[in-house]
């Protein structure tokens, strides 16, 4: 919808979703051996407010394009944070953009965690690989208002002690938060001295009232499946524990079907759904 159109029916004029907005890289850091976090100001100087969960298209000049989750706090609708993994040629451009770089930047699209959902009860977060990045933003929200909820627990599991991301930021939520962190690791060398197995064992070990909680998941989806088994076994309700399906969005509004799950367009009807529409697409093959 363009902003001429939403002009003509009344309402605030709107940008054009197929037009990206230049940002410019105001700092970039490397955080594992394949990903690095971009903080990212508008060119214009106007905000970009977004939820938690939410993702924008991403333009590298010259490369091309690609869907990539906010990393960022949804307070701060200023700076505009994404952390990349390097798998491809358009990601590659921007894990290597060096401050001053401009890139473009469509949306933000997409639906979210919802956390306001969780006040008054506990919450768990169960993180895979770089699926914490798009669990960030509503860490953050949570511990901006620590007290409204109840227990908070972080599972998080990465393929190697090297690959961890945010390792100050986990601190940060375990110390000062009283977030309970828990990090497990596939595979740990001799210096290792935390857990080494699937981030799916946690989930028996996190303390939570199953009635009143909200789970969030995100990484590979093979692990989300058997994660959300695991925290439905204990009870919590299946319209409150979400999923961030991440697949390959290309035009972000819906129109291209690029990212269709069956009667889902995710890049609209998500990428956040609750496992209760999921479930029966998560346990069919080639969806």
């Amino acid at each position: 919808m363009t902003a001429l159109t939403d002009r003509a029916r009344g309402g605030a004029p709107v940008p054009d979703p197929f037009l990206p907005r230049p940002f410019v890289v105001r700092t970039a850091r490397q955080d594992t051996r394949d990903t690095h976090t971009l903080e990212l100001e508008p060119v214009d100087g106007g905000p970009l407010a977004f939820a938690a969960g939410q993702f924008t298209m991403m333009h590298a000049f010259g490369a091309g394009e690609v869907p990539i989750s906010i990393s960022g706090d949804p307070a701060r609708p200023d700076r505009l944070v994404h952390t990349i993994r390097d798998v491809g040629a358009v990601t590659r451009a921007l894990v290597h953009a060096v401050p001053g770089t401009v890139v473009g930047i469509r949306g933000p699209f997409g639906t979210g965690w919802e956390v306001s959902a969780g006040r008054g009860g506990d919450v768990v977060f169960v993180a895979g690989g770089i699926g914490l990045a798009p669990l960030r933003p509503a860490i953050l929200e949570v511990c901006a208002a620590r007290a409204e909820f109840g227990q908070v627990s972080l599972l998080y599991g990465a393929r190697t002690p090297e690959d961890i991301l945010f390792e100050d930021d986990l601190l940060v939520w375990s110390r000062e938060h009283g977030i309970d962190v828990q990090v497990t690791v596939d595979n740990g060398q001799h210096a290792w001295r935390g857990r080494v197995g699937l981030v799916t064992q946690l989930v028996a070990r996190a303390r939570f009232a199953p009635e009143s909680t909200l789970a969030l998941v995100c990484g590979p989806e093979v692990m989300m499946r058997y994660a959300a088994l695991a925290l439905a076994d204990r009870g919590i309700p299946k319209d409150r524990l979400r999923l961030s399906m991440e697949r390959n969005m290309k035009c972000g509004v819906g129109l291209c079907g690029h990212c269709q799950l069956r009667e889902f367009l995710l890049c609209v009807d998500g990428p956040v759904l609750t496992y209760d529409r999921l479930e029966p697409l998560m346990s069919r093959a080639e969806l």
